[in-house]
C-alpha cells in the first residue's frame, strides 16, 4: 500500500478548519505540508502506530484538531470496550467491572479491562495501544485524563468516560460519581443519633476530592451537633485495608480512645475490625464502626458492617451508558453524574457503652 493509500482511509472526513480559508476543507495532505512530514507518518499518528518521534506526534496531533479532523464512523465499527483502572484487584474494582460488562454485553459489546499507571492518570504507553485498538469507547477508572491525551481520542471520535474522579474534570469531561459530602454526613448524624461524642476518622488520601467530600461532610455533621472532632481522631491513610490497621491501633491506643470509628471505605473499615481485634476491643460493645462503599464483603464479615452504600455497579452501568450516548449521539458537555448515597445500618454500631457529652 502506498502512503496516499494509507492515509485515506474509508470513512474519513474532515471538518472545516481555521487554515481552511474561504470554506475549502482541510485535507490530509495540508495536515502533512503543514506538520513538513508524509502522508504515511501522518496515518501513523492517526491509527496510534509507532515509529514518529514524540514532537512529530505532537505537533501532527495538534493539526489534526485544529483543521477539525474527525473519524468517522471507526467508534461503531468497534465492539470492544476500553476499561482502564489505575489499581485493580479490590472489592470495588470487581464491582465496578461487573457493572460495565452488564451493559456492554446487553449491547453487543465485550471489554478488554487493562491495569496502567496509578489513581491520578493511565501510563504514558497506554494511550498509543488504546488508539491501536481503536476501541468503541473508554471508561477510566481513574482521577482523570491528560489534555494531550483526551484529545487524541477525540481526534479519533472515541468516546470516553471517568468513573469517581478524584478531581474536579473539566466540563467537557464526562464523568460518573457520587454524593460524597452527604455520605459523610449520613455517616456522622447515624453515630451522632447512637450517642456517640468521642468520634475517630480513618481518612483517606487528601489529594482525591472523593476523600477531602467525605470528610467534610462528616465534619458538618459534627459541628451542627457542637461536637469536636480534635486533629488526633483523625487518621490518613489509602483506601486499603493495611491503612485501617495501622490507623485503628492509633486511634484506640489514644489515652481516650474513641468510641465509634468512621472509616471512609469498607477496605479500610476492615483494617478497624482487625486492629480491634488484636487489641481485645468489642465490635460493636466497645467500638462502633462505619464504613463506606458497601462491597459485598460488608455483609459476610462478623458482625456485618454498617456502611454507606455507594452504588458502584450502578455508577459502572451509567458510565457505560455515556459511552453508548456519546457514540450515538455525538460528544456532549457538562456530562457529569453524581449519585445518592444511602445509609446501610448493620450491626457493627450500636450506643456507647456510658453515656457521652459534647465535646
Amino acid at each position: 500500500m502506498s502512503p496516499a493509500e494509507d492515509a485515506a482511509e474509508p470513512g474519513a472526513r474532515v471538518a472545516p478548519g481555521p487554515t481552511g480559508g474561504g470554506g475549502e476543507r482541510a485535507t490530509l495532505q495540508v495536515i502533512a505540508d503543514q506538520a513538513s512530514v508524509s502522508l504515511s507518518t501522518v496515518s501513523k499518528v492517526l491509527n496510534g502506530r509507532g515509529g514518529v518521534g514524540e514532537e512529530t506526534r505532537a505537533r501532527v496531533e495538534a493539526l489534526l484538531q485544529e483543521n477539525g479532523y474527525l473519524r468517522r464512523g471507526t467508534a461503531h465499527v468497534s465492539t470492544l470496550v476500553e476499561l482502564v483502572f489505575g489499581e485493580l484487584g479490590t472489592e470495588w474494582s470487581l464491582e465496578v467491572i461487573r457493572g460495565v460488562e452488564r451493559v456492554a454485553r446487553a449491547n453487543g459489546l465485550s471489554i478488554v479491562v487493562t491495569e496502567s499507571g496509578d489513581r491520578n492518570q493511565p501510563g504514558a504507553d497506554w494511550i498509543d495501544a488504546a488508539l491501536e485498538r481503536r476501541p468503541a469507547g473508554v471508561v477510566l477508572v481513574i482521577s482523570g485524563l491528560p489534555e494531550e491525551s483526551r484529545r487524541q481520542l477525540r481526534v479519533r471520535n472515541i468516546p470516553f468516560v471517568i468513573i469517581d474522579p478524584a478531581g474536579d474534570p473539566p466540563p467537557d469531561v464526562p464523568s460518573v460519581g457520587a454524593q460524597n459530602w452527604s455520605g459523610g454526613m449520613q455517616a456522622a448524624r447515624h453515630l451522632l443519633d447512637l450517642g456517640h461524642r468521642r468520634i475517630g476518622v480513618v481518612a483517606g488520601p487528601e489529594d482525591m476530592l472523593m476523600a477531602r467530600a467525605r470528610l467534610s461532610g462528616f465534619r458538618s455533621a459534627l459541628e451542627a451537633a457542637g461536637v469536636e472532632l480534635p486533629d488526633p481522631y483523625v487518621v490518613t491513610g489509602e483506601f486499603r485495608r493495611e491503612a485501617g490497621i495501622f490507623a485503628g491501633i492509633e486511634l484506640l491506643s489514644l489515652p481516650e480512645p474513641p468510641s465509634a470509628i468512621f472509616a471512609l471505605s469498607d477496605l479500610q473499615a476492615l483494617g478497624v475490625y482487625e486492629a480491634a481485634r488484636s487489641l481485645g476491643v468489642s465490635i460493636p460493645d466497645e467500638l462502633s464502626v462505619v464504613g463506606y462503599d458497601d462491597l459485598p464483603v460488608a455483609t459476610w464479615v462478623g458482625p456485618p458492617l454498617t456502611t454507606v452504600r455507594q452504588p458502584t455497579a450502578d455508577m459502572a452501568e451509567q458510565a457505560m451508558y455515556l459511552v453508548l450516548h456519546q457514540r450515538d449521539y455525538g460528544e456532549q458537555e457538562n456530562l457529569r453524574i453524581d449519585m445518592a448515597t444511602e445509609l446501610k445500618v448493620r450491626g457493627s454500631t450500636a450506643p456507647p457503652a456510658s453515656p457521652q457529652s459534647g465535646e
